[in-house]
């Protein structure tokens, strides 16, 4: 999880305390990243919009006063 939120191989790497790269590497191998999937949410209202905010999503713009969030949709697991 921590390399999907990271996409930092080193630093999973030392987190989970591996001598060898190639230990780490075998994990990642279980995640495909999914780069051009995005969720959706929008907001009419301030008040929606810190909500959509604190959940993770970016804003993206606004139409007809609503505002546009997205998020991407990082990994799809292998195993």
């Amino acid at each position: 999880m921590l390399y999907h939120r990271t996409r930092d191989i080193l630093l999973v790497k030392k987190m989970l305390e591996h001598k060898k790269i190639e230990n780490t590497m075998k994990y990642t191998q279980l995640i495909q990243f999914k780069d051009d999937d995005y969720e959706v949410a929008t907001a009419s209202t301030l008040e929606e919009a810190k909500n959509v905010i604190a959940s993770g999503f970016e804003y993206v713009t606004e139409k007809d006063g609503i505002m546009l969030f997205r998020k991407p949709k990082r990994f799809v697991s292998l195993a």
